[in-house]
């Protein structure tokens, strides 16, 4: 059974899961600026967004009390969420790939 979010920190349990959506949208969108514009400059904000949000999502299970299996799913979601953008950048590049050969 999960504890209830104490009362006094509800706020930052508000502000870590603010910080998970802006540091998952930076690593996302830092991700493909740097693809896009074949920058490796760039990869370093993205890992950099990624390791703030790793941080955000840590704040954000203990505060909530998210624990043993609990811990798992955080750390399958956080796993997914690296592994997703390499993943969506190869699936766009080989559709528009193939797309560009049909013509």
């Amino acid at each position: 059974m999960i504890d209830p979010v104490a009362p006094t920190d509800l706020a930052a349990s508000f502000i870590a899961a603010a910080l998970v959506v802006v540091f998952g949208a930076g690593y996302a969108a830092s991700y493909a600026w740097a693809r896009l514009r074949g920058r490796a400059d760039l990869l370093w904000w993205a890992y950099g967004c990624y390791g703030l949000l790793v941080l955000a999502v840590a704040k954000l299970a203990q505060v909530n009390h998210l624990n043993d299996a609990w811990q798992a799913l955080v750390l399958m979601m956080l796993v997914g969420y690296l592994l997703a953008p390499h993943a969506i950048w190869r699936l766009c590049a080989g559709t528009h790939q193939d797309a560009e050969s049909e013509t």
